[in-house]
């Protein structure tokens, strides 16, 4: 009522629903799903029902059919004692009328007629008394039936009987009881060898190999089944398990099968196509099985696989010639190998990279080299003997590609490097090494890897090829050859730093030329025969750096400062630009010009010699610039003669400049300027004393001659800015 009188108030509102309506509504709704639902669930009782109903019946007729049999069968039984009782009562009876047939003859001797009657009962007994030994077909249909088929092939071997229908029927009999027996899943192999040798004695020898080689494979697949789940836990060793499941399989087919048919080569080639099937199956699993082919367990996982199954198949080879499956075992993982191979050096490629984008400069300095050896190891170790074997020269070039992947990024990190063809945009590096002392660490890490880590990783490479060949064999070659190629990728590294150290060594930053012939007409006096304290121009100042930054390593300070003095004093002999200076008629040339210039010229010759990297295009170079000064000073009305001290003093003085320069001077004692100048030249000194030092090596690196010198001194400015560099076919 309450609900009416509030509707009543809002009459007159007819764009509202009442309460009441929307309540019936609701309810109306409601109440029509509700019955539905109950509808359909009695519909579903009732089926329920009915189901149950028909298993129930079904279960009744069952119970009643299965009691109608123990019915049948115990009326069998009942039936089989009757007529056992009836056999026993004719025996009786054939007894009893045979013992009064004997006593009727007994009491009528004399008679000479047969009774016909007598005659008649006699054929009659002789025709249903049983034989008391059975006969040949009741006894093998006998052992047939008690399933004793070696007593049934003996049977047949002892009978010499000629081949009717019913022994053949009985022969059939055997040969199926045979094959049942054989394929059965549980067997053993005692038993099966004994059914195989029934088959061969029936002469069904092909039957009898295909059942062999059938018994092995389904004993094989479920033995290799049951390991599966298995290979998700043991991800790098399970190859070593299947191989072993697989080749030992082999091995013992092969073995059971010369046992009972002998080397023929019929059996001998069916066994040699049910292995190589068995072995593809096994290299299917292996795959199928595998981690991801990027990681190094995939690696370790393929490298195992190898060692094992080559191994086993050395194994199958010395207990049978015929077996040789290496060759098939090589040809289905070689594709597999090299892939996971290409996918683990290309994860190798990526965090060398990441070494370089990573912008720590603490790590590119001191740790780039442990850094990229650690990469390198972590692939190698995964590695077997079988696999570095017969794959390490795809791996020995994946290192070379990969350290030139190391030591473009070690360009990357240097100075004045416009090219960006050489790393990818995506591949911009945090670090640049600004100072001569961080360019000189990074020069000093490539080298190191080249010379001394790497060759000490690969050396197990060369040591396995050289005891598989013996000692006339090529390997002493082929690692010449790759250490060759070690010392291009280094070559690209060294140019690079020589060409724009040139231009720095010539040009200053702000594009002025540093080594400019007007220093040699600021002279002090007219004679610095009189200057204790003589030294060369600041451009050709040596400090310690190189040989604080590379220390121990001077044969890399060698190969560097060869490199750089070469390539300063040849431009200097061809720089037209500076020789006009001398030969411009306003220039004021004075004697302490000349002095100090061939000062300069002997202090790179006796640097050169007192770094161990001294050599005759050095000296060469340097008279040829000597001389060309003196005529250009003479043109100008100097007298060499009268000018110039003897030579001794241009020596002494030079070996004191290095002693003061090198011993008592560090590079914080110079200004900035100056330090500038000593940290190139020490990088000349590294340069060519590892040049000279590789030249006396076995496997050295190839020493430059003066037409390659040439062609690096003479390079353009966009050719210094823009070098030319091997890809790694692996970017494309």
């Amino acid at each position: 009522m309450e609900s009416s009188e509030e509707d009543d108030e809002y009459v007159a509102h007819e764009w509202i629903t009442p309460q009441s309506s929307v309540s019936a509504a609701f309810q109306s709704h409601t109440e029509k799903g509700i019955r539905k639902l109950c509808s359909e669930l009695l519909e579903l009782k009732d089926a329920v029902e009915n189901l149950c109903g028909n298993m129930q019946s079904k279960y009744l007729a069952f119970l009643r059919l299965h009691e109608e049999v123990v019915e049948v069968e115990h009326e069998l039984i009942t039936l089989q004692k009757h007529v056992s009782a009836q056999g026993i009562l004719v025996q009786d009876l054939i007894r009893g009328v045979s013992r009064e047939l004997e006593t009727w003859e007994k009491l009528d001797p004399d008679r000479t007629k047969p009774d016909p009657v007598c005659a008649e009962l006699t054929e009659f007994l002789a025709k249903i008394t049983p034989d008391p030994k059975p006969t040949f077909l009741e006894t093998l249909d006998a052992l047939i039936v008690e399933h004793r088929v070696e007593d049934a092939l003996l049977l047949l071997e002892t009978e010499d009987r000629e081949n009717d229908e019913t022994t053949e029927l009985l022969k059939t009999k055997i040969l199926d009881q045979l094959v049942t027996v054989a394929q059965q899943p549980s067997l053993s192999i005692f038993e099966l060898k004994k059914a195989l040798t029934g088959l061969v004695k029936l002469e069904k020898p092909v039957l009898a190999h295909q059942l062999l080689l059938k018994s092995y494979g389904s004993k094989l697949q479920k033995r290799v089944e049951s390991f599966i789940p298995s290979c998700s836990v043991y991800q790098e060793t399970y190859p070593a398990t299947l191989s072993q499941l697989v080749f030992s399989t082999i091995s013992n087919a092969a073995k059971d099968s010369v046992s009972l048919f002998g080397d023929t080569s019929s059996y001998t080639s069916r066994l040699v196509q049910w292995a190589e099937y068995e072995i593809e199956t096994f290299v299917r699993l292996v795959k199928e099985n595998s981690p991801l082919l990027e990681t190094a367990s995939a690696l370790r996982s393929a490298s195992v696989c190898i060692q094992a199954s080559l191994s086993h198949c050395a194994i199958l080879e010395k207990q049978q010639k015929v077996l040789k499956f290496s060759k098939v075992v090589l040809v289905l993982l070689t594709p597999y190998m090299e892939e996971i191979l290409d996918l683990n050096f290309r994860r190798a490629r990526r965090r060398v990279v990441e070494m370089g984008r990573d912008g720590d400069a603490e790590v590119m300095l001191t740790s780039s080299a442990k850094v990229f050896m650690s990469v390198i190891k972590d692939n190698l170790d995964q590695l077997t003997p079988m696999a570095i074997s017969h794959f390490g020269g795809i791996v020995l070039n994946k290192i070379l590609q990969l350290f030139d992947r190391y030591v473009e990024i070690l360009i990357k990190a240097l100075p004045n490097t416009e090219d960006d063809s050489l790393i990818d945009s995506k591949e911009h590096l945090c670090f640049r090494a600004e100072t001569d002392a961080q360019q000189l660490a990074l020069i000093g890490a490539a080298y190191s890897v080249s010379d001394e880590l790497l060759p000490v990783a690969v050396s197990q490479f060369f040591n396995l090829q050289s005891e598989k060949e013996g000692p006339g064999g090529g390997v002493n070659l082929e690692y010449k050859e790759w250490r060759r190629h070690l010392g291009h990728s280094l070559d690209k590294l060294r140019d690079h730093f020589s060409r724009q150290y040139v231009l720095n060594f010539v040009y200053s930053r702000e594009g002025e030329a540093r080594l400019d012939a007007r220093m040699y007409l600021q002279g002090k006096g007219d004679d610095l025969f009189w200057d204790p304290e003589a030294l060369p121009s600041f451009p050709f100042q040596l400090a310690s750096v190189a040989g604080d930054v590379l220390l121990g390593k001077e044969k890399v300070q060698k190969i560097l400062l060869s490199r750089l003095t070469e390539t300063v004093v040849m431009w200097l002999s061809d720089e037209q630009e500076f020789w006009d200076v001398f030969e411009n008629d306003t220039a004021q040339l004075q004697p302490s010009g000349l002095q100090q210039l061939i000062l300069d010229m002997r202090f790179i010759v006796e640097i050169a010699v007192c770094g161990r990297y001294s050599s005759r295009t050095i000296h060469q170079l340097v008279s040829a610039i000597i001389t060309r000064a003196i005529s250009a000073f003479s043109a100008r009305g100097i007298d060499p003669q009268s000018a110039l001290p003897e030579d001794e003093w241009f020596v002494d003085t030079a070996k004191a400049a290095i002693s003061k320069l090198v011993q008592g001077t560090s590079g914080s004692d110079l200004s900035d300027e100056h330090d500038e100048h000593v940290i190139l030249h020490d990088d000349d000194d590294d340069e060519e004393e590892e040049e000279s030092d590789s030249d006396e090596s076995t496997d050295s690196i190839p020493s430059l001659d003066e037409s390659s010198c040439d062609s690096f001194a003479s390079a353009t400015a966009g050719e210094i800015e823009s070098p030319v560099y091997f890809t790694d076919p692996d970017e494309s």
